[in-house]
């Protein structure tokens, strides 16, 4: 990309040029600066800092967010998303390492904001997990660790991963709303205002990229607070939050699964994942002099069917969020249609519930 503010754009646009133009993820061309997560991450404790400095200064003002809890959401999201922004940069930072500061990130959530999972939703089993306080502890800690990961997974196309973080934040927000938990809501909205003005220079341009930064801010920050919900709110199912999460989660299981099968490493890259398929077999290639923007035209296509597939768990969860058998039902249903419709679409078979949208073009 050309440098237009100087030293900054020199080292702005020599970073973007370190990603792989063969990398299996790749499908935009030219070098694009993969550096959204930075702006996003300052956007947002921006706006925590300044609730927490109005509770604090203004007379009268309902103390939601304490210093403590400030400091403690800060810590636990600078640990993560700095790992991302360094790898977004440098290309070098192992993965080891960026698993290892995510499982730092989930262990000072446990301990600085008492994020754990107290109940799995069945009373016959609740009994027994309430006795040994551990097992939320260490429910919480995979959950908050691997959910930053599972975002990168689905960082493919322009808009995607942060147009699911959106709908999910939103869900949070409705239902932190019903049961009147302002610090959640506050968060989660503060987190779908940095992700909008992202999306303002992703989609449908693609002029810059989360990132592993942008990708690990949305994971731990919905993470902690889908924990944090369900800790402090009885009445919240535990399996709203998983049917709000599935599609993230579903697809990174599915995708260990798939890689262990074939005898390969969870960690390998490929050009597998569902969205990927849904862009090389049922998008069709947009004709345009120019092979970048056609390349890009394409790239946004695929957007818009994922979302429709993430919908189909955030709806029915913001809306029975009480209700554990609807709940898991969901959960149930939405494994189905995305094993049935990976299926389909690796044998070309084009799922009903696509053709619908193909043939409308």
């Amino acid at each position: 990309m050309p440098c237009r503010w100087g030293w900054l754009g020199g080292r702005v646009g020599r970073h973007a040029h370190r990603y792989a133009s063969d990398a299996p993820q790749r499908f935009h061309a030219g070098a694009v600066p993969r550096l959204g997560g930075v702006g996003m991450l300052a956007g947002w404790l921006v706006v925590l800092w300044a609730w927490w400095g109005w509770q604090a200064l203004v007379p009268g003002a309902v103390p939601w967010l304490s210093l403590y809890q400030a400091a403690g959401w800060s810590a636990v999201v600078l640990v993560v998303v700095i790992v991302g922004v360094l790898e977004d940069v440098t290309q070098r930072v192992p993965v080891r390492w960026r698993l290892l500061c995510s499982a730092l990130a989930a262990a000072l959530a446990v301990a600085w904001l008492d994020a754990q999972v107290p109940r799995l939703g069945w009373l016959w089993l609740d009994a027994y997990w309430q006795q040994v306080p551990l097992l939320g502890m260490g429910l919480a800690l995979l959950a908050m660790a691997g959910l930053p990961h599972a975002f990168n997974l689905i960082d493919g196309y322009n808009g995607l991963a942060a147009s699911v973080a959106v709908l999910i934040a939103l869900g949070l927000a409705y239902v932190a709303w019903q049961v009147q938990d302002w610090e959640l809501v506050y968060l989660m909205l503060a987190l779908v205002a940095v992700t909008l003005g992202f999306l303002l220079w992703n989609y449908p341009h693609g002029k810059v990229f989360a990132g592993d930064g942008g990708a690990y801010l949305w994971g731990i920050v919905i993470a902690v607070a889908s924990v944090l919900l369900v800790r402090r709110h009885p009445e919240v199912s535990p399996w709203c939050v998983m049917l709000l999460l599935v599609y993230p989660v579903w697809e990174t299981l599915f995708s260990v699964y798939r890689k262990v099968s074939r005898g390969d490493s969870p960690g390998k890259a490929d050009a597998l994942h569902l969205h990927q398929l849904v862009h090389r077999r049922l998008v069709p290639p947009v004709p345009h002099p120019d092979p970048a923007r056609s390349m890009r035209a394409r790239n946004n296509r695929t957007t818009p069917y994922l979302v429709a597939l993430a919908l189909l768990s955030v709806l029915p969860a913001a809306l029975w969020w009480r209700q554990t058998p609807v709940l898991v039902a969901g959960c149930v249903l939405f494994v189905l249609v995305y094993v049935v419709s990976y299926v389909a679409i690796v044998r070309f078979k084009i799922p009903p519930w696509l053709q619908l949208v193909l043939l409308r073009r």
